[in-house]
């Protein structure tokens, strides 16, 4: 799984059948590289949220036949980057999820 802001919705009317259960979000990650996510939770935009790739995001986005590279699993609520430790500069923040796939509202990510 990877950390990405949720930047915006993309908008794409002419979509292959099946494409259209989940809306699609462009994402970025903390480099700057966007995708686009196929969210099934309900992100806005300013969202942190944690996303699985490959096979996973088709299972998470409702089935193995579902055509999606990557799908939003959650909402991040905190982490702290910062946190004094063991830990190197490379080594990937700690995070506390709150929301999932299957919660009913989103929470309000910050960082």
């Amino acid at each position: 799984m990877k950390i990405f802001c949720v930047e915006s919705t993309l908008v794409a009317t002419a979509r292959i059948p099946g494409l259209e259960l989940h809306r699609l979000l462009v994402v970025q990650d903390r480099k700057g590289g966007k995708q686009v996510a196929v969210d099934p939770v309900g992100c806005k935009p300013g969202d942190w949220v944690i996303a699985c790739g490959s096979s996973a995001a088709r299972e998470a986005a409702g089935h193995k036949d579902y055509p999606s590279d990557l799908t939003i699993v959650g909402i991040i609520d905190y982490w702290d980057e910062e946190s004094p430790g063991e830990r190197s500069e490379e080594s990937e923040p700690e995070l506390v999820v709150v929301d999932s796939a299957v919660a009913s509202t989103p929470g309000e990510a910050r960082r």
